[in-house]
């Protein structure tokens, strides 16, 4: 549970940080680490949400994925990604959708 909560408070932090400005990264993201998801789920409606690299400034860094519960029924998570362009890489919020 301390685990989901750190990763919700960084996703928080995540959204309103990047709502101010946006980071650019020259170097590109390593490939993405392939995640066994730990059985069972914590909750009937709970879903899996990939882990992802985040830039810490310096380097990047390996953010664990987490089981996280759906805002409404049937919405899909839809993974954040590295998007790449003239000024280098910058971080695209995951979302339900």
């Amino acid at each position: 549970m301390k685990k989901f909560l750190a990763v919700a408070c960084f996703g928080i932090t995540l959204a309103a940080a990047s709502a101010d400005a946006q980071v650019y990264v020259r170097i590109g993201p390593p490939p993405r680490v392939v995640e066994r998801r730990p059985p069972p789920p914590p909750g009937p409606r709970r879903v899996w949400v990939g882990g992802y690299h985040r830039w810490d400034g310096r380097r990047y860094v390996w953010m664990p994925g987490a089981w996280m519960l759906p805002p409404r029924p049937r919405a899909r998570w839809v993974d954040g990604r590295w998007v790449h362009d003239r000024r280098g890489y910058y971080w695209r919020d995951g979302h339900w959708r």
